[in-house]
């Protein structure tokens, strides 16, 4: 590969990363009230603490390059069922426009799954020993 190459798999994962961070952070700082939409949306709020660790640990492992398969996966599924649970209303062109972000993101994240997170990462150096 390429110089180009490692450059571009990096990129992709901090840009792919940074949606799930700061999601993550916005949802502690703004804890009550992504537990009150949750729960506005059928979904009960119980589980935020899980979104967050979803959200800040998937988005800083795919940084690290860190089992980035794995966690690209998970954030895929995340992608996929935040879809289907929040952005639904098709009516709502903006609602629309969210459901289709999530899954392009979802598909990013599978390329991911496919490729590994190359030769800049956690992952790469593991198998390099």
């Amino acid at each position: 590969m390429d110089r180009i190459d490692h450059i571009a798999d990096l990129a992709g994962r901090l840009m792919l990363a940074a949606i799930f961070v700061i999601s993550g952070i916005g949802k502690i700082g703004g804890y009550a009230g992504t537990q009150a939409y949750m729960e506005s949306m059928g979904v009960p709020g119980i589980l935020l603490p899980l979104v967050i660790i979803v959200e800040l640990g998937g988005g800083l492992a795919l940084i690290a390059g860190w089992q980035a398969r794995l966690a690209g996966f998970l954030l895929a599924g995340f992608c996929l069922l935040s879809a289907l649970l929040f952005h639904n209303d098709f009516a709502d062109q903006t609602q629309a426009i969210m459901f289709w972000k999530n899954v392009a993101i979802a598909g990013g994240l599978l390329l991911l799954v496919a490729n590994g997170a190359g030769r800049w990462s956690l992952d790469a150096r593991k198998e390099a020993r």
